[in-house]
């Protein structure tokens, strides 16, 4: 969490998997994820994050290795993969284009959107390209209604897209995308965030942060407890908080109406230390590292399925 003394550009995680097959999984990458990981709070899904990272997918022979391995029934295991969406276990390709779908962005010509990915990638919806350069989905709300229709190619988000600047956005993933170019563009956009169990709104409209109305948890710090206000704006890591809070201390998120922790699905990828998990949208997750001072920030699209 960072205060809203400072800005700073936030962090896109952006691992480039293995161009594998099942014939390629090593029973040694996946013990060493299982080691990593093991005993940790979330440690099958981090183990699957892991896994998901090296290969660009779930590879069955992976699951059976990790099943063995930690004793867990393959049932199980399965049935985290496909509970939440992002996890796959058919490979992606290398750049992943993410088209909303939702009623905002439905209204404002996101099939047109899609279709012109559909015709310049030569795929459909779901699928991948021959040669696994690209992988196209579509999901159902990314929170950012404003500002669809809503395009997200390997984490950077485009906003208002036009079909006639499809081509160059395919083009630009393809070649990479300059940092000074990244840096012109204003990728901080308001969301609308809920929690996660009673979905109940959090946003703060009497306390504005940044031009726009806060999020409002709950937190507990060691022997503190208090609120905790966030900048509604991704991209921004701004906060109020009723107690300082020291770099390095962790605070645990909670729901002000439900009182329920509001918990991430994974660790930190950065710090290793436990993430909160903010509802946005219909089904997306924004997970934030609960430690004081760490950029740890990622944003799940339609992270659990059933929500679909």
């Amino acid at each position: 969490m960072k205060s809203t003394g400072k800005k700073k550009k936030r962090t896109v995680i952006s691992d480039e998997p293995d161009n594998c097959t099942e014939e390629d999984v090593k029973e040694a990458d996946i013990l060493a994820i299982v080691r990593k990981h093991d005993g940790a709070r979330g440690g099958l899904i981090a183990m699957l994050e892991g896994i998901q990272q090296k290969y660009g997918y779930l590879p069955e022979n992976a699951l059976r290795i990790l099943s063995n391995a930690t004793g867990r029934s393959l049932v199980d295991i399965y049935g985290v993969a496909t509970f939440y969406r992002s996890f796959t276990l058919h490979p992606r390709g290398k750049h992943l284009v993410t088209a909303c779908l939702g009623t905002a962005c439905h209204v404002r010509a996101a099939p047109r959107i899609v279709e012109e990915l559909e015709q310049q990638l030569g795929i459909k919806a779901s699928e991948t390209t021959p040669d696994r350069n690209f992988t196209l989905e579509t999901v159902n709300c990314l929170g950012a209604c404003a500002l669809g229709p809503v395009v997200v190619i390997d984490g950077h988000y485009f906003s208002k897209v036009k079909t006639a600047g499809i081509k160059k956005l395919i083009e630009e993933a393809r070649n990479g995308f300059p940092d000074e170019k990244m840096l012109e563009r204003e990728f901080a956009f308001p969301v609308e965030a809920s929690c996660p169990q009673c979905h109940h709104s959090l946003m703060d409209a009497g306390n504005i942060i940044e031009g726009y109305p806060s999020i409002r948890v709950d937190i507990s710090a060691g022997e503190k407890s208090g609120w905790l206000r966030l900048v509604s704006l991704y991209g921004s890591r701004g906060f109020e908080s009723e107690h300082e809070l020291p770099v390095g201390e962790s605070v645990a998120f909670f729901c002000p109406h439900c009182k329920a922790r509001i918990a991430g699905t994974t660790l930190c990828t950065e710090c290793e230390a436990t993430m909160a998990g903010i509802r946005i949208g219909e089904g997306a997750l924004l997970q934030i590292c609960e430690r004081r001072g760490c950029d740890g920030c990622r944003l799940e699209l339609d992270a659990v399925k059933s929500q679909v």
